[in-house]
């Protein structure tokens, strides 16, 4: 018997049961928590911090764990349904160029819902944050027009991705230095909680009506190639656009919040970020309605759960983005600045893998995907071995990033050798275990890791008089980056499993076949 959903299979009500709630905040809050108790150890011992920012942290970490809790709630209700819908609805029409032009349409609002995009644009000086926003949703919708092109006809995804990686560096060889860390930043920050469930619901709604054997590997892949057109669009922005300074970004580290100024941040920061996601998700709402009428002709009560959950996410981006914009990326900013100081610079590389572990598990993508993934393989990729994965993954590449900061070293002498290695791996691992690599890349780095690592960089690049524009960027694309290669060994290990014990079946097979007619007669 199918398991029932909690949230739709209640009679004439859209709001879920209270255990529902219940299940959900306590997935926010072991996110949340761990992060927020590595913060207070250290502030209690290490970096003794003023009052002000102790209580605009704790605040924003009760914001965020509410705000992941109902964003979650409403990210099953309606961005993940709203996939299904579209996903399945696509391949039935006989025109590629409806196709075309509905893929690309998605692509770019949902991306520029996204909220970890939102956060990083807002600390890249010099370049216009709606003209970054448009820029990387411009290259999303190009590349998901690829992802379903390549889905419906079937195309190799490592032939693929081995193409637009090598498209990737060599335009990275024509593009300004001081933009190249930004552009590798916008691929991982793109496909986020708005992008990843909307996106992987579009896959398997798309190979629900395959039925040939492939199709459960290709429900994989798009979020992989959604992560590369981001990187060309910015990329070529940069040969535009070069960002310069980095300033402000000082002037912000150095601004600690007294408490009396705590209540006024957050009252400031909420009705701005209000209007930034009504902004950005009414041209989701306003698609559904459309293409309800027009295509799907859904019923009251399943446009209701729909309208519901974009209510709900809506809440729950609000106090995301609140609650990490004010709370946490002050406090980590200045916690990048004393760890980085010469009496304590050996600490900030440990300290900084053990927060990249912990943030990853805070990122409300990685719930999805990690789901999806058990779902799809029917329990052979388990949800705890790929949390695990990712975060050891994460652990190591924000540990490199933290390298980055101390010694100045540009960003492709780690991406290339990086992204070099994953693409040998995937023509040696089944073609699913590549697909979850690539989006499990993207999915690492959401806005947990652009609220709050990469201030961290930012203060520690400070401390060190490093160049803000190439050494503090370039944290979201070394999360990215490493998922890649772990997963992937994850695939190489149960390969090599595979085949010694198939080896053994044979030699059981061989001696059995061997045997006397008496000694089988005994046995």
């Amino acid at each position: 018997m199918k398991k029932k959903d909690p949230i739709f299979d209640q009679i004439g009500a859209y709001i879920p049961e209270k255990t529902y709630y219940k299940t959900k905040l306590k997935e926010a809050i072991s996110s949340v928590l761990p992060i927020a108790a590595i913060v207070v150890i250290l502030c209690a011992f290490p970096v003794p911090l003023g009052s002000g920012l102790m209580l605009s942290f704790l605040t924003g970490a009760v914001m965020l764990m509410c705000g992941m809790a109902l964003f979650s709630i409403g990210a099953e209700m309606s961005v993940s349904k709203m996939g299904e819908y579209v996903g399945s609805y696509i391949p039935k029409t006989r025109r590629l160029i409806v196709v075309i032009a509905m893929s690309f349409i998605l692509g770019l609002i949902i991306t520029v819902s996204e909220p970890d995009l939102m956060v990083l644009a807002e600390l890249i000086p010099s370049v216009p944050s709606a003209l970054l926003i448009i820029s990387v949703g411009c290259g999303v919708g190009v590349f998901l027009v690829a992802a379903l092109l390549r889905m419906l006809f079937g195309i190799p995804l490592p032939r693929l991705l081995c193409i637009l990686y090598a498209l990737v560096f060599v335009l990275a060889f024509f593009t300004p230095r001081s933009f190249l860390s930004i552009a590798f930043d916008s691929g991982g920050v793109t496909t986020g909680p708005m992008t990843v469930p909307f996106i992987m619901s579009l896959g398997l709604g798309v190979c629900a009506i395959r039925s040939d054997r492939h199709a459960e590997d290709d429900s994989f892949g798009l979020v992989a190639l959604c992560s590369v057109g981001p990187i060309i669009s910015v990329l070529i922005l940069g040969m535009i656009f070069s960002p310069t300074g980095g300033d402000d970004i000082l002037e912000r580290i150095s601004d600690a919040p007294t408490t009396d100024l705590v209540v006024m941040r957050f009252a400031e920061g909420f009705p701005e970020h209000a209007k930034e996601i009504g902004i950005s998700l009414m041209p989701i709402a306003i698609f559904m309605l459309v293409f309800n009428g027009l295509k799907l002709h859904l019923g009251r009560r399943p446009l209701g759960r729909i309208v519901t959950g974009i209510v709900y996410t809506c809440v729950g981006l609000i106090l995301f983005l609140t609650g990490a914009n004010v709370g946490f990326m002050p406090i980590g900013r200045i916690l990048g600045t004393e760890l980085a100081d010469p009496s304590m610079r050996y600490m900030i590389v440990p300290i900084g893998m053990i927060m990249g572990y912990f943030t990853v598990k805070a990122e409300p993508a990685v719930y999805v995907l990690n789901k999806q993934v058990e779902e799809i393989t029917n329990g052979n990729i388990s949800a705890g071995a790929m949390g695990t994965a990712l975060s050891l993954g994460v652990a190591v590449s924000v540990g490199l990033a933290m390298i980055r900061v101390l010694t100045g070293a540009g960003i492709l002498w780690f991406v290339l050798p990086g992204y070099l290695i994953a693409i040998v791996l995937s023509f040696m691992v089944p073609k699913l275990y590549t697909a979850i690599a690539f989006d499990s890349g993207g999915v690492a780095s959401g806005p947990m890791t652009a609220a709050f690592i990469v201030p961290f960089a930012q203060g520690a690049c400070a401390a060190v008089g490093g160049d803000m524009m190439t050494d503090a960027f370039g944290v979201v694309a070394m999360v990215a980056m490493t998922p890649l290669i772990t997963v992937q060994l994850m695939g190489l290990i149960s390969v090599i499993k595979d085949k010694q014990a198939a080896e053994r079946r044979a030699i059981i097979e061989h001696e059995f076949e061997n045997m006397d007619d008496d000694a089988i007669i005994l046995i």
